[in-house]
């Protein structure tokens, strides 16, 4: 009997992806155990280095496994939201042992880095990846003007004047525009989070949001299970994480690389894999409302709310972290943003415009490199 042509491609899909599922289980299964070994018996940084980065990955995969088996029964908006949230969480971890430890160039480069991440390089593969399958992809207008506002606030306007206004100021005072700045941020994210899930939930509902929620599909995993795997994958991450921040120095050495590419490129990417992934993979099924999500919502989570925690959570450590970037990162930031807006306010895509997102990426990432 001859398979149709969707039902052979679905099939094959599927397929590929017990495959690799099977392989991020196995990198679990087997990571998690050598990692705990090879820090008790102290094997060099560059490969502790390599296995954390890994290891954190794989448990990033199954934190987006269980988030999209959550999503699908909650629909696109808490799906993407969820996705963000978990995906963020990862980067949370890292972040709060690097400050612990001091490092606080390398916290600053990565919020840096998941931006531009997120903007660029999960954006731009989402619709390039989407487009190659498709050749236009739609998604809520409503809400891509919705989130451009806010894009717009959260970078160029609360991250742009502590750095003019610090100017004139000595340090305890841009250590309390940076306080004042982020509460103000994280009370703003929660009332954004208000008006888009309860007060104007699906009043800006287009038809294909609804199109693109498939009520047929079935979860991967129950509501418990997925949440249990939750919990116990961030565990892990958190002890992978606190070791992983100990050997950024010698490894920044041996390969020549500075904090600001450190973090900026390699915490950035390796702590937001689970929604790097999760919006690729949505915009292959061309659920893109989802995918965009994922990628802007969780740039307006870690501009409005983890960048401003962290600032907070900072103040109970030897050395406090204001809101101030480097002038590289600002002018990237506010770039990103920019493009971003420009490509996305009109509620569609194609492969075109990723490839523009991911140029744009590239670009950056060789002057960080290089720096």
């Amino acid at each position: 009997m001859c398979l149709n042509r969707p039902v052979l491609t679905k099939f094959l899909e599927k397929g590929w992806i017990i495959n690799v599922n099977k392989v991020f289980t196995l990198l679990v299964f087997a990571g998690v155990p050598v990692s705990v070994i090879g820090s008790l018996l102290h094997w060099p940084s560059v490969i502790m280095f390599v296995i954390y980065c890994v290891t954190i990955i794989a448990l990033a995969a199954f934190m987006g496994r269980a988030t999209e088996s959550l999503a699908v029964v909650s629909g696109p908006r808490i799906g993407g939201l969820l996705n963000a949230t978990f995906g963020n969480a990862v980067e949370l971890i890292i972040s709060i042992f690097a400050l612990k430890a001091g490092l606080i160039g390398v916290v600053l480069a990565s919020l840096t880095g998941s931006v531009l991440g997120n903007l660029l390089l999960v954006a731009g593969l989402s619709f390039f990846v989407g487009g190659v399958k498709f050749k236009r992809q739609k998604f809520n207008v409503f809400d891509a003007r919705h989130n451009s506002g806010l894009l717009m606030f959260a970078i160029i306007v609360a991250f742009v004047i502590p750095e003019v206004f610090s100017m004139d100021m000595n340090e305890g005072r841009t250590m309390s525009l940076s306080i004042g700045i982020s509460i103000i941020l994280i009370l703003l994210y929660l009332f954004a989070l208000f008006f888009k899930l309860v007060t104007h939930r699906g009043v800006y509902q287009s038809e294909n949001s609804e199109a693109a929620h498939d009520h047929d599909e079935e979860p991967e995993w129950t509501k418990g299970k997925a949440l249990l795997i939750l919990a116990l994958s961030t565990v892990a991450v958190a002890y992978v994480s606190e070791r992983l921040v100990h050997t950024f120095e010698e490894v920044g050495e041996a390969f020549g690389w500075s904090e600001l590419f450190i973090g900026v490129i390699i915490v950035a990417i390796v702590g937001n894999a689970a929604e790097h992934a999760s919006a690729v993979i949505m915009a292959y099924k061309n659920k893109m409302d989802v995918a965009v999500e994922i990628a802007v919502g969780s740039t307006l989570q870690v501009a409005m709310f983890v960048a401003p925690v962290l600032v907070l959570v900072s103040l109970f450590f030897e050395k406090s972290m204001s809101l101030v970037f480097t002038l590289p990162e600002l002018v990237a930031m506010v770039s990103a943003v920019l493009l971003t807006v420009i490509i996305s306010n009109d509620g569609e895509t194609n492969w075109f415009e990723g490839l523009t997102l991911l140029a744009a990426y590239f670009i950056m990432g060789i002057g960080f490199y290089l720096l």
